[in-house]
């Protein structure tokens, strides 16, 4: 024991300075202002309480953004191109928040593009209720506003940005110095019209009605907007006039409209004097919608049939039933080469390992390979159908969405380190389970096998879009269960070669016998696992910062030094295990929450020399402008993106060929969840990364090929 005691205060230094050192980093993450500013815009958290804070009492907070000259923000319905300001609260229970009272917009014309937004300075108020459920702590007399706020700022280019904000009230007392500003804010707020409203629909026209505006108004000229977004051409020509006390006009329905509603929202605002006066209405919709143009389903239908993606298929869209054969083809095979990539291959280790030492038997090799497929399949079939619940539910969500969730990713490194671990012979998992657990896993190898095939799904989705990013765009504009068909035979196309090997005698008998040289094999296949682990730590860096990587690793250390003391002998294991397990839940209660904590990307860009970010009507304003656009949808997590990034795009030639014809490069991260380049990949009917897009005015886009080659992307360029 000398030596041991030796050693504790080694281990204790150890575990301090890493403490210390992430601690220091968490608590300056942790530094939250009440503004942040930007070269665009400086946003404000602020509160109006005049009369404290008390149940049944309304609070007011808002965010104020004061945009430099030319820069503007959005409305609820952002027009043509851009994105809604986005507030999200953290409050003490008993206290509620309500909805943006959003003010009135401006319209803002941009080329042959129109937006609804803001300039100058506006305020975006929130009403806060208190309910009887709050409970103020007797030694804290404040109540804690935390906001979580995303803004798009745009000119002629556009720029993401957010801020983390906090307000502490008092509350017994006034908070009223913002006053002025929310009071301005509350006569910038429509009306409400008791008066009924209409849309009476008329071919590709709205004919709108509204009674009930004031007199003041009647003969004036009227701001039109419209809160449904994507129903009206925002920037095409319509007309007004007054019918006596109703004000009527005729509205140009959009090209590619977005829903059908049967009552749309409306807002009009007119000039009186020096004041602009807003009124809301419900507008009830009469009449048949006309039947869409060109719709998602067709776009990605030509998109399965044309796989090289150097442009629209020049024959006419062949019919749904011969698209989706093609797309269950390309779902086969697509999954048959996922065996081959390197984010699947340390799980299919585990079951080379497994096969050569049941080689011999049969019937076990059967058993497990029905089990691994059933784990594969049904794990394709449950990760689409959550998709497709969810996206039916509203949300915007992509194929390979699991490893946009830092916690996920964690979780992901976790496992893998354990079973690296295991391989390297650090630890058999028979000894921290009971016989009785262990005897029923020798008994029951297919519950092994099945669980494989899961966890080879999970890290093999971000995978797939080299190989059926169409089929999959397809998929999720299908009916449910010709979608689910889709993810089933990806599955069977990825469970196919080992359930083959696991049936056929004579593909057994090439596997070698078994003999000492598995034990070396399953130490050699530790590396690859910790290879997964060093990809996995990198991706949780993209998605949470240097602090969140190094969180995770010290973790994984402290995890690894538990595993370790867990195998000891005699008092060494309870010491070892006590102090190892206690710094592990030190940790992670010091540091954990930089694991999942999100990157503050304020008062920072993404962009290089060459590469800016891509936002939310960017590529439009470019076009505007005349140059062409080319787009890259990446992500950190997806491994054929990062093979393209430093490959092709990074190849002197067609950096040169980029340079020359003057084309603005733009790039969309989606290594975390990003609802609006989700939306853009779908309108391109496709789901995953990477997608490689060319854009030129008057042209249709040019989406190339997901394995990109450099002579693919010059004889693009050439067409410019």
């Amino acid at each position: 024991m000398p030596h041991l005691k030796r050693l504790l205060p080694s281990f204790a230094a150890l575990f301090f300075i890493a403490f210390c050192a992430l601690a220091t980093g968490a608590r300056a993450q942790e530094t939250v202002k009440n503004t942040v500013t930007t070269e665009q815009v400086q946003a404000e958290l602020m509160a109006h309480a005049p009369d404290g804070i008390e149940p049944g009492k309304t609070v007011w907070v808002g965010l104020q953004l004061k945009h430099q000259p030319e820069w503007h923000t959005y409305w609820k319905n952002s027009g043509d191109s851009g994105l809604a300001t986005t507030l999200s609260w953290t409050l003490p229970a008993g206290v509620l928040a309500g909805d943006i009272a959003w003010p009135l917009p401006v319209k803002i014309p941009i080329g042959n593009l129109a937006n609804y937004g803001y300039d100058g300075s506006v305020l975006l108020p929130v009403p806060l209720t208190i309910t009887p459920d709050f409970k103020p702590s007797v030694l804290n007399s404040e109540l804690e506003v935390k906001l979580q706020a995303s803004w798009l700022v745009c000119k002629l280019e556009c720029v993401p940005q957010d801020g983390t904000f906090v307000l502490r009230l008092p509350i017994k007392g006034s908070t009223a110095s913002n006053g002025a500003t929310f009071d301005a804010a509350f006569k910038a707020q429509p009306v409400a019209l008791e008066d009924a409203s209409s849309i009476t629909l008329q071919g590709h026209t709205l004919n709108v009605s509204v009674a009930g505006l004031p007199a003041s108004l009647q003969g004036k000229t009227l701001d039109f907007f419209p809160e449904t977004p994507e129903i009206i051409e925002t920037a095409g020509q319509w007309t007004q006039s007054w019918q006596g006390a109703i004000w009527t006009a005729a509205v140009p329905m959009a090209q590619h409209r977005a829903s059908s509603p049967e009552v749309m929202p409306l807002v009009l605002a007119g000039q009186v004097g020096q004041q602009r006066l807003g009124f809301v209405t419900q507008a009830r919709v009469s009449g048949e919608w006309p039947a869409d143009a060109p719709t998602a389903v067709a776009g990605a239908a030509n998109a399965a049939l044309n796989p090289t993606g150097l442009g629209p298929s020049a024959n006419a869209p062949l019919s749904l039933p011969t698209s989706l054969w093609v797309a269950l083809l390309g779902a086969l095979l697509g999954g048959m080469i996922l065996n081959l990539m390197p984010c699947v291959f340390p799980v299919l280790a585990i079951k080379v390992v497994g096969f050569a030492r049941h080689g011999a038997n049969q019937r076990r090799q059967r058993v497990g390979g029905l089990a691994y497929s059933a784990g594969v399949v049904l794990s394709f079939v449950a990760l689409g159908a959550l998709m497709l619940a969810l996206r039916g539910a509203g949300e915007q969500l992509g194929w390979g969405f699991q490893l946009q969730s830092p916690a996920v990713v964690a979780a992901l490194a976790v496992l893998f380190t354990v079973i690296g671990l295991n391989l390297a012979g650090l630890f058999e998992f028979g000894q921290f389970v009971p016989s009785s657990v262990a005897a029923l896993e020798a008994k029951n190898p297919s519950v092994d096998a099945f669980l494989s095939g899961i966890l080879a799904v999970v890290i093999a989705s971000p995978c797939t879009a080299p190989f059926m990013g169409a089929s999959l765009g397809l998929a999720l504009a299908l009916p449910a269960e010709q979608s689910l068909a889709i993810f089933a035979t990806l599955g069977i196309g990825m469970a196919l070669p080992y359930l083959a090997a696991s049936w056929s005698p004579a593909l057994a008998r090439q596997l070698p016998r078994p003999g000492a040289w598995m034990n070396t094999f399953r130490h050699a296949m530790a590396f690859p696992m910790f290879a997964t682990v060093v990809w996995l730590v990198w991706v949780l860096g993209q998605q949470s910062g240097i602090d969140g990587a190094a969180a995770l690793l010290a973790l994984l250390l402290s995890l690894a030094l538990v595993i370790w003391a867990l195998g000891l002998r005699g008092r060494s294991r309870v010491v070892m295990a006590t102090l190892s397990g206690a710094a592990l839940a030190f940790l992670l209660g010091s540091i954990g929450h930089n694991v999942t904590q999100p990157l503050d990307n304020s008062g920072t860009t993404a962009s290089t020399a060459l590469w800016q970010p891509w936002a939310p009507g960017k590529v439009e304003q470019v076009l505007a402008s005349g140059a062409p656009v080319f787009v890259d949808f990446t992500a950190a997590w997806c491994v054929t993106c990062q093979y393209n990034k430093k490959t092709t795009l990074a190849n002197d030639e067609v950096l040169a060929d980029f340079t020359a014809r003057k084309v603005t490069l733009l790039r969309a991260d989606w290594t975390r969840r990003d609802p609006t380049i989700t939306a853009a990949l779908a309108q391109l009917g496709r789901n995953g990364v990477p997608v490689y897009v060319l854009y030129q005015t008057g042209r249709a886009p040019v989406v190339l090929s997901e394995i990109l080659s450099v002579g693919e992307v010059r004889d693009a360029l050439a067409t410019l």
